[in-house]
């Protein structure tokens, strides 16, 4: 047997694969932090080396109103390191500066004040002007016009009226997006409902370039990089996070220049070559982002890049706040497989449902593949409504696989399904 481990919930679950069986184990290469640097030093030679930009202090200069656009609790950004250099940075350039910090929440719940110290610190989320963004309040945007692909860009006025804007945040593949980090602080991150909404409508997210690791041509991408734009994004401190979540690279300066290097380096860490194979077995990096189904969509990804055609991919996922999203869960429970990706797919883009991106891509992929998700966040019930398997552990669910596939079925093991970018060849197409 071959063992290995995945991750899941806030921990680890081992997996063990017969040798005959295996085809291989993607991981991404790994990401060595030098022993004399801590965190704090990697983000502050960040900093001191800006991308395309002025440094940061120089930039607060004289500015009034500075805003810092953060990620919510959803994202494992290590707001607790890198807001304090950033807070000081800015008051080195103008001590008597007025500053907000957003919560980039998108589309999803405020944070709570727990939430907050927990991922802020204390003094951050005592002493700073904390405030969550509410995608729902219409008298929060100002109208930025119309972008690339014909949707409104609607962004939070505090977001746009600022002197100064800043964002924070890290850079994973992305499923539609490309890679997380950069111009999404904006939109979704501060975007009104509506602006989200139809920034993620079916024809965006069936477009063949709206997939991980792609931004030139995506359609997705350019509507995002442009609203940054239209607010006034003035630089964005993204850092990479290696498997234990600890700061492995960082990146400072202009919004696209500094995203796009950060984006390079990841690729160069995490690009992998797919593994085709009958059964795929993925995860959607543990905790935070497997806490609901809605995430999933990223992990399953990895694992459409690598398997076969009628293949059988397990998931596994904590799901420990159930399905995540109410348009989400409806949609899911609602129709078929075929019969959602239809209703979807007829939707206008002024019309998008809050969250149906992720039951599209749900959708498309359980009418080719079987889906089998081991949980402990969602009952049996649930998860065969939805039209996946269900199984309790992994072992469970690739007794389940092989007996589907048959004993001989060739198996590739993702541990990290947000963690790479694989790919794809034309064997599994």
């Amino acid at each position: 047997m071959a063992m290995t481990r995945i991750k899941y919930d806030k921990g680890v679950i081992d997996v063990d694969i017969p040798e005959e069986n295996l085809q291989e184990i993607l991981i991404p290469r790994e990401m060595v932090q030098a022993a004399e640097r801590s965190e704090a030093q990697i983000v502050e030679e960040a900093l001191t080396h800006p991308i395309d930009s002025e440094p940061l202090s120089v930039l607060a200069a004289g500015k009034q109103r500075v805003v810092i656009i953060t990620s919510d609790h959803t994202r494992p950004v290590p707001s607790s390191i890198t807001l304090p250099i950033l807070l000081r940075e800015i008051r080195r350039g103008n001590p008597d500066a007025s500053i907000t910090i957003i919560i980039a929440t998108g589309l999803h719940r405020g944070m709570t004040h727990e939430e907050m110290v927990d991922k802020f610190g204390e003094q951050i989320t005592a002493s700073e002007h904390l405030i969550n963004h509410d995608a729902s309040d219409s008298s929060l945007f100002v109208d930025l016009g119309i972008l690339p692909s014909g949707s409104i860009c609607e962004i939070h006025h505090l977001a746009v009226e600022a002197d100064l804007l800043i964002a924070e945040g890290f850079i994973e593949p992305h499923f539609f997006a490309g890679f997380s980090g950069g111009r999404k602080s904006v939109l979704p991150g501060v975007a009104s409902q509506a602006c989200v909404n139809s920034n993620h409508c079916a024809a965006a997210i069936a477009h063949p370039l709206a997939a991980t690791g792609i931004l030139d041509g995506n359609p997705i991408h350019e509507d995002m990089i442009e609203a940054a734009r239209r607010a006034n994004l003035s630089c964005i401190l993204n850092v990479l996070l290696d498997e234990n979540k600890h700061i492995s690279a960082a990146v400072f300066g202009e919004p696209d220049e500094a995203h796009r290097a950060g984006c390079t380096l990841l690729f160069d860490q995490c690009g992998v070559h797919a593994a085709p194979a009958d059964i795929v077995i993925t995860t959607n990096g543990g905790y935070p982002l497997d806490q609901n189904l809605y995430q999933c969509p990223k992990g399953l990804d990895a694992a459409l890049a690598c398997i076969r055609p009628k293949g059988v991919i397990i998931i596994a996922a904590g799901c420990i706040d159930g399905l995540g999203g109410d348009h989400f869960g409806e949609l899911m429970l609602s129709a078929p497989p075929n019969e959602l990706l239809e209703i979807i797919s007829a939707i206008p883009p002024e019309q998008t449902i809050s969250e149906q991106w992720s039951a599209q891509r749900f959708a498309d992929a359980l009418i080719h593949y079987s889906i089998i998700l081991v949980t402990s966040g969602l009952s049996r019930s649930v998860v065969e409504q939805m039209n996946f398997l269900h199984a309790e552990t992994v072992s469970e669910a690739l007794d389940m696989a092989f007996a589907i596939q048959g004993r001989e079925a060739s198996v590739t093991v993702i541990p990290d399904g947000v963690g790479v970018i694989v790919r794809r060849t034309e064997e599994h197409e």
